[in-house]
């Protein structure tokens, strides 16, 4: 038996378990109650977010060739770990702050939105980590997100349903400030290697984002039918800009999926931070325009002149994807907060 195989199966199950032990022995103390108590999340709505990253981002991080099912595979192991990781993170913060639970379903839907920021930054270092090293990396990350939540929420005084839309901001340069710490697989690698097959799977996956996006900025909002308005105005301009700049930066004028890949969602996610602020829906269209600008400009640009100058490497473009819009929707947030 090769030694790399060895070791997986000398550490890795034994890891898993023992958290797995850890947290069903956290929850027998920190929940004592059933979580049947009244929500104001509906199970389609948990379903939608479930469903998005679980299938979106399953897919979405196929586009490498020798990693397509390990994404899928352990997309899956992240989430449902981060779940149970997150619901005892925040359980214990209001354990210490003597404040009460939410109800079940609410209570997980939180918990799978603050996973996103793991997925996310599972794209960073796809093909660099090993599976001990993700596993870690989640329960680091949900830790610190959640010091992350509780300062913006104690000292900002920044609402909680806009602290969790933080997760695209949060998961993007925390996966890249683990990234810079692994060294870039070489450019003709077959790390780094995509195929057809493995293209399409991983433009399946932002379909699927795409279509639930919605879902997963109106879930905790107040005004819900408002933010799923602004969210998919948002989406459509920045899908349509992206086709028009794929053809406008690309040499032989065609379409580029690279760039429709990662544009199409920045719309979504610059509106996830300022839906709040947002009154008429052709403000949530200008973002959306200037998001997917933002995205298809940073993937020429920051590529060739800031990565190589930083040793970064941004294995499936979260930067421009998820991070820049992110930067995008906070200072659109100030500036509606201002005006």
């Amino acid at each position: 038996m090769p030694s790399n195989y060895r070791n997986f199966r000398n550490n890795v199950p034994w890891l898993i378990f023992f958290l797995e032990a850890v947290f069903i022995v956290l929850f027998y103390f920190l929940f004592s109650d059933d979580g049947a108590s009244r929500s104001s999340i509906s199970y389609p709505a948990f379903q939608d977010v479930s469903h998005m990253v679980i299938f979106g981002f399953g897919f979405f991080l196929t586009f490498l060739k020798r990693y397509g099912f390990s994404s899928t595979g352990f997309n899956l192991l992240i989430i449902v770990l981060g779940v149970q990781c997150s619901v005892l993170t925040e359980g214990l913060l209001l354990f210490l702050l003597q404040r009460q639970n939410e109800g079940g379903l609410k209570r997980i839907t939180k918990a799978t939105v603050s996973t996103t920021a793991v997925v996310i930054s599972t794209g960073a270092v796809l093909g660099k980590t090993n599976p001990v090293q993700l596993i870690l990396m989640t329960v680091v990350e949900i830790i610190v997100f959640y010091m992350n939540r509780w300062i913006n929420k104690t000292f900002l005084q920044v609402p909680d349903n806009i602290s969790m839309m933080h997760v695209h901001l949060f998961g993007a340069y925390f996966g890249l400030a683990v990234s810079s710490r692994f060294s870039e697989p070489s450019p003709r690698s077959e790390k780094n290697a995509s195929t057809p097959k493995s293209d399409l799977l991983s433009m399946l996956g932002t379909l699927f984002l795409w279509v639930f996006w919605p879902s997963f900025n109106s879930v905790l909002a107040v005004n819900k039918s408002k933010a799923i308005y602004n969210t998919y105005f948002a989406l459509a301009v920045s899908a349509v800009t992206a086709f028009v700049l794929s053809v406008l930066t690309t040499k032989d004028g065609k379409f580029r999926m690279t760039h429709i890949h990662s544009a199409v969602l920045a719309g979504g996610v610059a509106v996830g931070y300022a839906e709040r602020s947002i009154e008429y829906p052709w403000i949530a269209m200008i973002l959306g325009l200037l998001a997917s600008v933002i995205t298809v400009l940073g993937s020429c640009c920051l590529q060739r002149c800031l990565y190589p100058a930083l040793k970064i490497h941004d294995s499936s473009g979260v930067h421009f994807t998820f991070g820049l819009p992110g930067v995008l929707g906070a200072l659109a947030q100030v500036i509606l907060l201002l005006i």
